[in-house]
């Protein structure tokens, strides 16, 4: 059989803060694979079947830098879906079945993977997969059961049943409850990881969730091709109920089978999972980055932007990044995004980016912060420009430190190499573009009343912003 990953990137992973951020989340972070991204790791391992390039689902806030990490791992024709807003995982399943019946796809097995799972044992991934085809070719609903090692209370279970039968779904048990289950035999983690066909996901959505299913359709058929990405029509989507696939489908249905796994699994939920997966050192420490620890037992310390030094500590969270410092219990990873929730409520905006800020042309870096002055480091890809803007509040001064700036300055155009600078005035319209062949970087004074991004003004933009 044919199949497709559908590789499902919602979400900002507000427990994994402050290293994952609304603008960039944690499936585009190399958290256990210092050269891949949680999101690259998930496509790449599907290499051995797919038949195509994924569908993707994701947040159209991110929808450029995921565009990239495909990209950068060789994948150029990925279908990426714009969801509007989350709506949890029915719908967003719904919209990568109807675009694969969209290109002729109807029969494939879509392999519908969340993009932030790290599976290591690929073989026993591989064997799975092998297994659960045959059920789903024949109209089987097939979702993964990762085999126990633990008394897991974060995940909820499936009791299973004989030839691969679903017996009965069961929500996250406390710890007495998830300790029997261990013991007996018969339940297995539910992993979020599902195949079946196309049309039997859609069939069955239908009958259990009409609204759902209706409501996406439409929401579908409103469609636009924007560059690389399709764009989900936003009203329609928006009058779609929220639920899980696990609650529209997966339950009510009576085509629900069940696949063990029992190789080893993570779904990287929080700080205290990645230290469980994560390798540690004599003292049962993980220490990431520039890190110091003495007499500092069974913690993980990550640093992002300087020197962390623990001493005398235990079973503690601590992260840095340039903006933030994150000390914690590891027995309260869970309750990181209440500090989240109070960033959000005081309009404050760690929750949201870093300093350092992706955009498609490139990166910028705040670097100092006045009440009436911005400093920025810019970084412009090779090729690519900024949109033609202006500025109500503010004036810049660029001063090049390496590669060549092609400056749009008004009516005039101007060329300038490493320590050449140019003064833009308040109102006056401008763009910057790298016409070379490595990246351009540049300082970027701002200066004036007001320094937000939403002053600007934009007249052409290659990125459709």
């Amino acid at each position: 059989m044919k199949i497709i990953p559908v590789i499902l990137s919602g979400g900002s992973g507000s427990r994994l803060w402050p290293v994952s951020r609304e603008y960039y989340a944690k499936q585009c972070l190399p958290l256990v694979d210092a050269n891949f991204s949680l999101l690259q790791n998930t496509v790449l391992r599907t290499e051995f079947f797919a038949f195509s390039s994924p569908i993707v689902v994701c947040n159209e806030s991110h929808r450029f830098l995921i565009a990239q990490q495909l990209q950068d791992i060789g994948v150029v024709q990925a279908s990426i879906l714009l969801e509007p807003e989350g709506r949890n995982t029915a719908p967003a399943i719904a919209l990568a079945a109807l675009e694969a019946q969209h290109k002729g796809l109807d029969d494939a097995l879509l392999l519908v993977l969340p993009a932030d799972h790290v599976i290591r044992d690929v073989s026993a991934f591989e064997k799975a997969i092998q297994q659960a085809s045959d059920l789903a070719a024949s109209n089987g609903l097939v979702t993964f059961g990762v085999q126990p090692t633990r008394p897991e209370t974060g995940y909820g279970y499936i009791r299973s049943g004989a030839d691969f039968a679903v017996a009965e779904f069961v929500e996250k048990p406390d710890e007495t409850t998830a300790q029997s289950y261990l013991d007996s035999g018969d339940y297995l983690w539910n992993s979020g990881m599902f195949l079946f066909k196309a049309k039997a996901y859609l069939s069955e959505l239908a009958t259990y969730r009409r609204d759902i299913s209706e409501a996406v359709k439409v929401a579908y058929q409103g469609r636009s091709e924007d560059m690389d990405f399709v764009r989900i029509d936003a009203a329609a989507f928006a009058a779609c109920p929220e639920m899980s696939i696990d609650y529209a489908v997966m339950e009510p249905t009576k085509n629900a089978k069940v696949v063990p796994y029992a190789g080893d699994w993570s779904d990287i939920g929080a700080w205290d999972a990645l230290y469980d997966y994560a390798d540690k050192d004599a003292e049962q420490n993980v220490l990431l980055g520039d890190v110091m620890a003495e007499n500092a037992n069974n913690c993980l310390v990550r640093a992002e932007s300087r020197l962390v030094a623990a001493v005398g500590v235990d079973n503690l969270v601590i992260v840095e990044t340039a903006d933030a410092v994150l000390v914690m219990d590891k027995n309260n990873a869970q309750d990181v995004k209440k500090v989240v929730k109070r960033l959000k409520e005081e309009g404050r905006d760690e929750h949201m980016h870093h300093t350092t800020v992706h955009r498609p042309w490139g990166t910028y870096q705040t670097v100092d912060l006045g009440d009436r002055h911005q400093v920025k480091r810019i970084t412009v890809k090779p090729g690519e420009k900024l949109s033609l803007q202006m500025h109500h509040h503010r004036a810049e001064h660029w001063v090049v430190v390496s590669g060549t700036a092609k400056v749009q300055l008004g009516d005039k155009e101007l060329l300038l190499t490493e320590n050449e600078s140019t003064y833009i005035p308040v109102g006056v319209v401008h763009a910057l573009e790298n016409p070379g062949k490595i990246p351009l970087a540049l300082i970027e004074v701002q200066s004036g009343g007001y320094l937000g991004e939403d002053d600007i003004v934009r007249f052409s933009d290659r990125y459709g912003r």
